[in-house]
Parts: C-alpha cells; sequence; structure tokens
C-alpha cells in the first residue's frame, strides 16, 4: 500500500465527520495512579456502533457507491465491529449488506449488527474460515467482498488519530491494538502525516499472536487457530501489506495475556465507568504491562470499541477472570 499523505487523510476525515462527531481523548486520574503517570484514553467506544471501525466503513462505501453506483450489495466477515461499520455505512449510502460470522460469535455484536437490517450468516469456527465462506458467497451472488483491510478503511479510521494527535500532540508513546491491522497503521498515518514522533506499540492476545509473530520474524507468520476473550484480536493470519506497515512505524508488539486483559476491563469500569471489550482493554493491560518502563512519560492509550458480551463482563466485574 502507497503511504497516505495528510491530504488523503484530511479528506477521509471530511467523509467522516459528515456521520459522525468526533470521539473524546480523557486523561483520568484514578487510572494514571494505576499505570504509574500520565496516560490518555482515546474513546473510540463512544462512536454510534461502539467501535473505531465505523470510520472506515464510512469511507470505504462512500467511495464504493460513488465508483459503483448500481453495484447490487456488499458482504464481508467480522467477529463484530467490522460487520456493524459495514451495516451502518452500508444503510447510509443505500447499498444491501450481508454479514459473515463465526459460529458461536459474541451474541451482543451479532445483534447489533442483524439491528442495522443486514443478512447475518452463521458459518465456520473463526474468523478466516467465516471470510473463507463469505469470499465463496461473494463470487456466487455477485456481491462486492468489503476487505477487513484496505487503504481507504485505514484512511477512515485514521481520523481518531488525527483526532488523538490534535487533542494531545506531545505523546511519547500510543498504545494501539491489532486485529488485522486497520486500527494501528491509521495510527501510523496520522503520525507521520502530523510530523510527530511518538512511538506506537501494537498489542496483541497471548492466545492470537500472529502479529507478534510475524513482526519478529520479518514475514508473515499464520497460527493454526486462536483463543482469546478478545474477538477483536482474534486473527490468526496476518495482512502481508499491513504487516509491513507495522514493521516499519511501530516500534514493538506487545503480547498481552486474558487475564491481563480481564483486569483492564474492570479497572476502566472501576477508574472510569467506562466498559470496555477485550480488544479495547488490551491496550490499557499493556501499559500496565510497561508500568516502569513507561515511568515519568505521557501516554496514550486506544480504547478501541465498548462492545463487551454481558456474561464476560459480569465474570470480568465479579473478578473471576477470564475462565470464569
Amino acid at each position: 500500500m502507497e503511504w497516505l499523505t495528510r491530504t488523503e487523510l484530511e479528506a477521509a476525515r471530511d467523509i467522516v465527520a459528515g456521520h459522525i462527531l468526533p470521539t473524546p481523548t480523557h486523561n483520568w486520574p484514578l487510572l494514571d495512579q494505576r499505570v504509574g503517570g500520565e496516560v490518555w484514553v482515546k474513546h473510540e467506544n463512544h462512536t454510534p456502533v461502539g467501535a473505531f471501525k465505523v470510520r472506515g466503513g464510512l469511507v470505504y462505501l462512500t467511495r464504493l457507491k460513488a465508483d459503483h453506483p448500481d453495484l447490487a450489495g456488499v458482504i464481508t466477515a467480522t467477529t463484530g465491529n467490522h460487520g456493524q461499520s459495514v451495516g451502518r455505512a452500508a444503510r447510509m449510502v443505500g447499498l444491501s449488506a450481508t454479514i459473515v460470522v463465526p459460529k458461536g460469535n459474541n451474541p451482543g455484536k451479532s445483534a447489533a449488527m442483524a439491528a442495522q437490517g443486514v443478512d447475518l450468516i452463521e458459518q465456520g469456527d473463526d474468523f478466516q474460515s467465516a471470510k473463507e465462506f463469505a469470499e465463496t458467497l461473494a463470487a456466487e451472488r455477485g456481491l462486492h467482498m468489503v476487505p477487513s483491510f484496505h487503504p481507504w478503511l485505514v484512511q477512515g479510521v485514521a481520523s481518531y488519530g488525527l483526532e488523538l494527535f490534535e487533542a494531545q500532540p506531545d505523546l511519547d508513546t500510543v498504545y494501539v491494538p491489532i486485529g488485522l491491522g486497520s486500527g494501528i497503521c491509521g495510527v501510523i498515518a496520522a503520525r507521520d502525516a502530523l510530523g510527530l514522533t511518538a512511538e506506537i506499540v501494537g498489542v496483541v492476545a497471548e492466545g492470537a499472536p500472529c502479529y507478534a509473530l510475524s513482526y519478529t520474524a520479518g514475514r508473515v507468520v499464520a497460527t493454526n487457530g486462536v483463543a482469546t476473550i478478545a474477538e477483536g484480536l482474534a486473527v490468526r493470519q496476518p495482512d502481508a501489506s499491513a504487516l509491513e506497515i507495522i514493521r516499519k512505524g511501530a516500534a514493538r508488539i506487545i503480547t498481552v495475556s486474558d487475564d491481563e486483559i480481564s483486569a483492564a476491563m474492570a479497572a476502566y469500569f472501576t477508574d472510569t465507568h467506562n466498559l470496555a471489550e477485550g480488544a479495547g482493554a488490551a491496550t490499557l493491560a499493556a501499559r500496565l504491562q510497561e508500568r516502569g518502563a513507561m515511568a515519568g512519560k505521557k501516554t496514550g492509550v486506544v480504547l478501541s470499541g465498548g462492545n463487551v458480551d454481558k456474561d464476560l463482563l459480569v465474570r470480568v466485574l465479579a473478578g473471576k477472570g477470564a475462565g470464569g
């Protein structure tokens, strides 16, 4: 993917701004005490779908509809937030949407997608198998397959990176979760476009380490499966173009356990009264893991989404952790 200019990012932000308001960037004193330093939270849990993905969906489908006004409809695969994004954006631009999710998907996210008016299909045991089924169905039905990683998606989600850095341009380090990579690539693009020097740190789940393994190996390394409460991080095969950007633009990738993610979810509720899903809490878990190394630094964490499963939240708040 060719690198993105400030002009391109601002044009994408204009599309996003036509539909949603900027999300807040807050500093919470109790979180500062917990992490042992100054930390700023980018609250992407406050978008209309409760996650950052809607930004990319709006840009992608707005441009797709302009280029193909007679398009019948779109299809994509997701574990939740990407599907909500595509569903909402499709409704806004006048396209039908089919969403494929793996069996046993987060029921709250599936219900939210269905409420957008999409054709929701459960197929496959994980994201990768759902994606492969969606690609087959796209060919059979003549639908446009919306990818989970694409330059237009990156441009759209980079709008939250611009908002974060314009609010706090002197951040030393920003922690960003990695699913398929649009979020962290968008933050890297925003930092570079604004000429800033903040370190970008990617965060993955211990049970879904493919991007950490690939970052270290310098090539795409897939895993045979995933096992994590953070379904937004549950990817077993990296996108090659995303990996290239991350290896060039990120300082490191941190791996966090489900217990650490659970503790961070509980911390968000206790210290800020915000709900964080697993992927959204992973960045705070990473910041807590680096408590000593980040002493005296001004850091940012991306709370990428708040669409947490109710039963999981109850277990976490009861102190029962990831295992229940």
